[in-house]
């Protein structure tokens, strides 16, 4: 079973930007589409962004669209995702696991990184 670690969350003021990393802790290069997941209070789990093998990136809506980059390097079985000009509405616990989640050896989600944004 491979783990994940998510890190580069943190405070951030409108408009500002950061990086989240997904670092799993073995080979997940078989792992086809890998995405990010949000949660916020009082929601479910949600599927905010995800990166294809062939590097064809997708999200949830087209303002997310419009400021975030999802990028992979499979050599170092990591997955980034990239916010800027971000917004109030973007906090919450962000997650990444395989899409869909639980695939091959990402049985386990990860501690998450919290994104607070403040307006």
């Amino acid at each position: 079973q491979v783990q994940l670690v998510e890190s580069g969350g943190g405070l951030v003021q409108a408009g500002g930007s950061l990086i989240l990393s997904c670092v799993a802790s073995g080979n997940i290069s078989k792992v086809n589409g890998m995405g990010w997941y949000r949660t916020v209070p009082g929601k479910e789990r949600e599927l905010v962004g995800w990166i294809q093998p062939n590097n064809l990136v997708n999200f949830r809506t087209r303002d997310m669209e419009a400021r975030w980059t999802i990028t992979r390097d499979y050599d170092r079985d990591t997955v980034y995702l990239r916010m800027v000009r971000m917004k109030p509405e973007d906090s919450g616990l962000y997650q990444c696991n395989s899409v869909p989640p639980g695939l091959g050896p990402l049985r386990a989600w990860g501690q998450g990184t919290q994104v607070t944004v403040s307006s």
